[in-house]
């Protein structure tokens, strides 16, 4: 089966917790119940869409002027990402079965569950940093049967004591790619993440590949927008900063883009290596 067809085996409900969040007509996330309203549940859960899962104040404003019950204030902390937006990510990553594979974000599991049917459960450790999301996703991939390690810690960290691995997908955007990550993948390798906008305006997916000097490159594909990484957030002003940037340079193609991860830090480039973006 190809990745979309292993998706659709993955029967998606059973990772998505009985609360979900949905845009009301003013634009702000208030709680769906299943219990109150479970065909308009169900039909959002089969919908080739995301689904927010866990939201929290937003911390630019003021507590008094955040209000769960009614959505206002909240912004999403963690959701199931669209299907067609995962085949995209776990597309790029070539998986084999008996590949080693680490998973930063968890979330609600649906994702580790989709990569323990390509490369075998006992072969994927995935990391989450919110421990009751942790904690929801774990049972989910237990109940499913898919003995997958899910670790409660910082992703950006990795999980060195089950290194190497010959794959590590993020499903969380980063500005910066930790070079924790390359260290813990072996040569020729691959690591698949989502970039930020202070990049791209696009949003591109990253595919680096890591060599045997303990770098990793590669170029960006097609866009692949995900809420960042925790530590990672981007404000208006770098997103603005990286659209100048663009603008100046004709406009280029994601494609065209690449990147490269040293022990030192990373490099943006365009078109080449030798030429810095």
């Amino acid at each position: 089966m190809n990745v979309r067809e292993v998706i659709a085996s993955v029967p998606r409900e059973p990772f998505i917790p009985s609360e979900i969040f949905v845009r009301d007509e003013a634009g702000w996330l208030v709680p769906l119940r299943r219990d109150d309203d479970p065909e308009r549940w169900r039909e959002l859960v089969a919908a080739d869409g995301p689904v927010v899962t866990r939201v929290a104040p937003d911390p630019a404003l003021s507590g008094e002027m955040c209000d769960p019950e009614t959505g206002k204030g909240m912004v999403s902390t963690s959701s199931s990402s669209a299907p067609f937006i995962m085949a995209r990510l776990i597309e790029a990553m070539e998986l084999e079965q008996g590949m080693r594979v680490l998973e930063i974000g968890t979330g609600t599991g649906y994702n580790a569950a989709v990569l323990a049917r390509l490369t075998g459960a006992e072969n994927v450790v995935s990391i989450e940093m919110d421990p009751v999301v942790a904690a929801s996703a774990r049972e989910a991939l237990e109940t499913a049967g898919l003995a997958v390690t899910v670790v409660t810690g910082d992703g950006e960290t990795g999980h060195p004591s089950r290194a190497p691995y010959d794959r590590v997908i993020a499903t969380a955007s980063a500005h910066t790619v930790p070079y924790e990550w390359v260290r813990q993948v072996r040569t020729g390798g691959l690591i698949v993440v989502p970039l930020a906008a202070t990049v791209h305006p696009d949003w591109p997916l990253a595919v680096l590949k890591v060599k045997d000097d303990g770098t990793a490159d590669g170029r960006c594909a097609g866009p692949s927008p995900f809420m960042p990484l925790r530590a990672q957030g981007v404000s208006a002003s770098s997103v603005q900063d990286a659209e100048r940037r663009w603008e100046a340079a004709g406009r280029p193609e994601a494609t065209r883009v690449g990147v490269t991860v040293e022990p030192q830090g990373q490099r943006v480039w365009l078109d080449s290596p030798d030429i810095a973006w």
